[in-house]
C-alpha cells in the first residue's frame, strides 16, 4: 500500500489569502468603527462607517489580490511559453540544463542524465517548469481562488465588529469592540500559525499587537477629530 504524505505547502495560497482577507476585515473595520465610535458619533453613524468600510474593503481587497496573482500567474505563463519554445528549438541542450540541476542536488553525472532523459520523454515541459522554473501545480499562481477567499474573509472578519456594535450599548461600543477584535485577531493568528506549522503563540502576538497599535490611534485620532470639531 503506497505510503501518502500530506505536507502544509498545498496550503499556501488559500491559507495566505484567507488570512490576509480576515485579518484586515478586522483590523480595518474594527479600527475604523472605533475611530468614529471615539469621535461622539450615534450608533447609526458608527453602524453605516462600519458597513461601507465592509464593503470597500471587500472589493478591494478582491481586486487587490486579483491583480497581483494575476501579473503572477502571467509571470509563469510568459515563462512555460518561453520553455515550451527553447525545448522545440534546442532539446539537447535543455537536456543538458536539467542534468546540471539535478547533478548540482547531489546525483551523480550518470544518474542525472537518466533521470533528466527520462522526466523529459515522460513531460519535458513539467519537468522543467517544476525543477528549472520552481512551478508547481500546487504553488501555482490562482487569481480568482485568491480573490475570492480573501473577499469573502474579509467580509467575515468586518462583519464581527459591525455584529459587536449592534449588541452593546452605545457608551461601550469601543472597549466591547477593541476587546473582541483584539480576542479575535489572536485567535485567528494562533489558529494559522498552527495550520501553517508555526508557534501559535507568536502568531497571535504578532497579530494582537498591530491590531492594537492600529486601534489604538484611530481611537486617539477619532477623539480628537471629535473634540476639535465638537
Amino acid at each position: 500500500m503506497a505510503h501518502l504524505e500530506r505536507h502544509r505547502t498545498d496550503r499556501v495560497g488559500w491559507l495566505r489569502a484567507a488570512v490576509l482577507g480576515a485579518n484586515d476585515g478586522i483590523v480595518s473595520t474594527a479600527s475604523l468603527v472605533v475611530g468614529v465610535a471615539a469621535s461622539g458619533a450615534a450608533r447609526g453613524e458608527v453602524l453605516v462607517a462600519g458597513a461601507a468600510g465592509l464593503v470597500a474593503g471587500a472589493l478591494s481587497m478582491a481586486a487587490g489580490e486579483y491583480v497581483s496573482v494575476s501579473s503572477q500567474a502571467d509571470t509563469e505563463g510568459a515563462d512555460l511559453v518561453r520553455e515550451r519554445g527553447e525545448l522545440a528549438a534546442d532539446g539537447p541542450a535543455e537536456e543538458d540544463e536539467l542534468t546540471a540541476i539535478y547533478a548540482a542536488r547531489g546525483l551523480d553525472a550518470e544518474l542525472a542524465r537518466q533521470v533528466a532523459r527520462q522526466l523529459m520523454a515522460h513531460d519535458a515541459l513539467g519537468a522543467h517548469a517544476r525543477d528549472e522554473l520552481g512551478i508547481t501545480e500546487e504553488l501555482a499562481a490562482r487569481p480568482l481562488q485568491a480573490a475570492m477567499a480573501s473577499a469573502a474573509t474579509f467580509a467575515v472578519g468586518a462583519a464581527l465588529p459591525i455584529a459587536v456594535v449592534l449588541l452593546v450599548p452605545p457608551g461601550a461600543v469601543v472597549t466591547a469592540v477593541a476587546g473582541s477584535s483584539l480576542v479575535l485577531l489572536a485567535a485567528l493568528g494562533a489558529l494559522a500559525a498552527s495550520v501553517g506549522g508555526a508557534s501559535p503563540l507568536v502568531g497571535a502576538a504578532r497579530v494582537a499587537f498591530w491590531g492594537a497599535l492600529a486601534m489604538a490611534v484611530t481611537a486617539a485620532m477619532g477623539a480628537l477629530f471629535g473634540t476639535t470639531v465638537g
